[in-house]
């Protein structure tokens, strides 16, 4: 199928053809939150297959990427159309070139290189703490953007838009976005499972609906539409990203604005027959959130003697979040990392702002971590600032890392000791006093192998010494819990370059 591409060509055209097939095996017992006491771990198989096609020719770089992601047993031997679709584009861009100093057939001067991108494309910056692929997410994370990209005397400046819809918008009026892949069927409020009211995003029946445009009690999505600790994709987003390195030391700056749809509360059905309660998108106008701030590292020395590498940043936040409300959120972080030969060590410590008892109802506070690699930064077992939800106090983390690196395998150990940012009341006391602010502590041990040029075995294994106060925050109980959680899981990852040849010696 792919014979034509390995004739030769008179032109400079180079095509590349990458596959990933990476499986990841794990026992969970108490992995991104607290088990219930007595309740049993579970053990499970997740496996992505992708297959990257690339191709670069004069001012042209094309990139295709498809991706399948299920679990292993999800699907029967044989199913019906009722089982959906897991195969998804995971990636589809092009980015052609407009101005390049160096090539001397393009006329048009001024800037040292200047392009643009299009498609559907993972954003990654910096330590991917704000933007970032996800890649730990068998699914990972890509957005659909124009990215407008130049560089010129060192300095690098993106500009990025992109706009979000259901549809074509045939025979519609107007632009309104529901976000998010919505489950066919709900449970409502007789419980009874039905197919999901079109145009809606189900909440959990524990509210009591009076007028058909209000619901009162404390509904929550029933499907959280994550990115990161929140439950709602963007209507649009613009950005800036500008950045300059002076010797051994960057300067990075980000300007991320990202729009929400508002929503109304909504409901369909009847007493007797049952109401499904949920947010509907069919209110005119957006939330704007903004995000900004500066990342500054560099490092002091080389490889062959200590190497000191340090990194400090602040993010704000402001505007409004996604369900309108004032928002006024902060971010920092600092980190140090020493290296002598094939050891590292590191320490650093993240404050990410949250909700105290004098918040007002309509101001948040919390800051949320926009679309980047939490799984890296605030512990594997992901408890904080992923799908399963992040803490209204907000989080501090001192950790500790220690590395070892040689040219096939690898050892490194993280140790994290979490704690609230802001004080929160124990609402299961009576004299309603506050929570203590110590989260414990999470340790992380990752081992990983090169098998050959194409394969690697990567094993870990977490455990957490959790605390009443860890359960409060992720369950609203206490003394209910496990708190003495483990993770382990065995990836296989195999990345097969189709295009690779083996050298071969030549006998002289």
């Amino acid at each position: 199928m792919v014979c034509f591409l390995c004739k030769p060509f008179n032109s400079t055209a180079q095509f590349s053809l990458q596959g990933q097939l990476r499986t990841r095996t794990e026992l969970r017992n108490g992995y991104g939150t607290l088990n219930t006491t007595g309740s049993d771990a579970a053990f499970f198989t997740s496996q992505r297959a992708r297959l990257t096609f690339g191709y670069k020719w004069d001012r042209l770089n094309f990139n295709f990427s498809v991706q399948d992601v299920r679990v292993w047993g999800q699907d029967a031997s044989t199913i019906n159309n009722a089982d959906g679709n897991r195969l998804m584009v995971h990636e589809a861009w092009a980015e052609v070139t407009l101005m390049n100093s160096l090539d001397t057939t393009i006329k048009m001067k001024g800037i040292d290189n200047l392009s643009f991108k299009i498609g559907r494309q993972a954003l990654i910056y910096d330590d991917v703490r704000l933007l970032g692929d996800l890649d730990w997410l068998q699914q990972a994370r890509r957005h659909d953007a124009l990215l407008l990209k130049a560089m010129h005397h060192g300095w690098q400046v993106d500009l990025g838009v992109g706009f979000n819809q259901n549809s074509d918008g045939a025979g519609v009026t107007n632009a309104f976005y529901t976000p998010g892949n919505v489950p066919p069927y709900v449970t409502n409020s007789l419980g009874n499972l039905v197919a999901t009211p079109a145009g809606l995003i189900p909440l959990s029946a524990n509210g009591t609906m009076g007028a058909k445009s209000s619901l009162s009690g404390s509904p929550v999505l029933n499907n959280t539409i994550s990115t990161n600790g929140m439950n709602q994709q963007y209507k649009s987003m613009q950005m800036a990203y500008i950045s300059r390195k002076f010797g051994q030391t960057k300067f990075a700056g980000l300007f991320f604005k990202d729009d929400f749809s508002k929503y109304r509360l909504d409901s369909v059905g009847g007493a007797s027959s049952g109401y499904v309660f949920g947010r509907r998108y069919d209110v005119k106008g957006v939330n704007r959130r903004l995000t900004y701030g500066l990342m500054i590292n560099g490092t002091i020395g080389n490889a062959s003697g200590l190497k000191k590498s340090w990194q400090v940043g602040a993010y704000f936040q402001s505007g409004k979040d996604r369900d309108g409300k004032n928002l006024k959120a902060s971010h920092y972080t600092a980190s140090i990392n020493l290296q002598k030969g094939k050891i590292s060590f590191g320490l650093g410590y993240d404050y990410l702002s949250g909700n105290d008892s004098s918040t007002a109802a309509t101001d948040n506070h919390r800051f949320d971590p926009l679309y980047g690699t939490p799984h890296k930064h605030w512990g594997y077992m992901d408890y904080y600032y992923v799908g399963t939800g992040s803490p209204v106090g907000g989080l501090q983390d001192a950790y500790f890392k220690i590395k070892y690196q040689s040219n096939l395998f690898s050892l490194s150990a993280d140790v994290h000791n979490f704690q609230l940012a802001q004080n929160m009341v124990n609402t299961l006391d009576a004299d309603k006093n506050y929570l203590k602010k110590d989260l414990g502590y999470e340790f992380d041990f990752i081992a990983n192998y090169a098998l050959n040029k194409f394969t690697t075995l990567e094993l870990g294994y977490a455990f957490m010494l959790a605390n009443n106060s860890t359960e409060y925050v992720k369950k609203s109980t206490m003394d209910a819990t496990n708190h003495r959680p483990t993770w382990a899981y065995l990836m296989i990852n195999i990345r097969p370059d189709f295009f690779f040849t083996k050298p071969v010696a030549i006998k002289q």
